[in-house]
């Protein structure tokens, strides 16, 4: 049996996520966690199961924090509607990452790759699996941002560009520019290469936006929606930038 724990605040998710997994006879429930306090002490007093379905946001923090204060071996499938957390998400022990509304057929793959990475007769490190997911390329569809006490969802197809400033990484949109909790090495990870490009060290732009390239005296690029500063490619990235437009 394959001991799991479901972490979950809203009671209707939680809920049907577990009537999902009672077609897997092979999975075990152990226990249903509402919050980040309850994660933390749960965790600090029991044996750790093997595999974590676990949204993100909860309502006292991210489900990140429970995982950072009691460490644990079990390998953690996050089930969220937001998917800006993806990166971080790999960082930990995640061996998967369910958009919600959450599918039949992608929890049964989720659930069929988490098998395939402990065979019945070996066991797999927490580095060697951390090792087989960085290989899967997890591609940013939608940011989450804060706007004073509110949150935002921003699909990537708004955005016209993400920039650095004063150590804070914003994107701008058509209407304004928002912070993000990104920083720009982040985002090339998680970003569809055929439509971001980080022109310098302070932009990644979208091929959407473009609007002029200039070529003299240097290259520079005019987009329908951006800050104020201007937007340079850097000498050792014009060739790279030249493919990009055309690939």
């Amino acid at each position: 049996m394959i001991k799991t724990v479901i972490i979950e605040d809203e009671k209707p998710a939680s809920r049907k996520l577990e009537r999902m997994l009672s077609n897997f006879p092979e999975i075990e429930i152990v226990a249903k966690i509402e919050s980040v306090e309850e994660g933390v002490a749960w965790f600090s007093e029991n044996e750790h199961p093997q595999l974590i379905f676990s949204d993100i946001v909860l309502g006292d923090g991210l489900s990140f924090d429970i995982f950072e204060k009691a460490p644990t071996k079990g390998f953690i499938i996050y089930t969220t509607a937001f998917d800006q957390y993806t990166l971080k998400a790999f960082k930990l022990n995640s061996i998967d990452y369910l958009l919600k509304p959450i599918l039949d057929e992608d929890l049964e793959g989720a659930v069929e790759k988490f098998k395939s990475f402990i065979p019945a007769n070996d066991t797999h490190g927490s580095q060697d699996i951390k090792k087989m997911i960085r290989k899967e390329k997890s591609t940013l569809s939608r940011v989450l941002v804060k706007i004073g006490y509110n949150l935002k969802i921003i699909q990537t197809h708004e955005i016209s560009c993400f920039f650095s400033e004063n150590k804070i990484v914003y994107l701008q949109t058509e209407d304004r520019t928002y912070p993000s909790d990104f920083t720009l090495d982040e985002l090339e990870d998680v970003l569809d290469e055929k439509k971001f490009f980080r022109v310098n060290r302070q932009f990644i732009i979208s091929s959407d936006y473009i609007k002029n390239i200039h070529t003299s005296p240097y290259y520079k690029v005019d987009l329908e929606f951006q800050p104020e500063e201007e937007i340079t490619v850097s000498r050792d990235r014009v060739k790279d930038f030249k493919d990009w437009l055309v690939s």
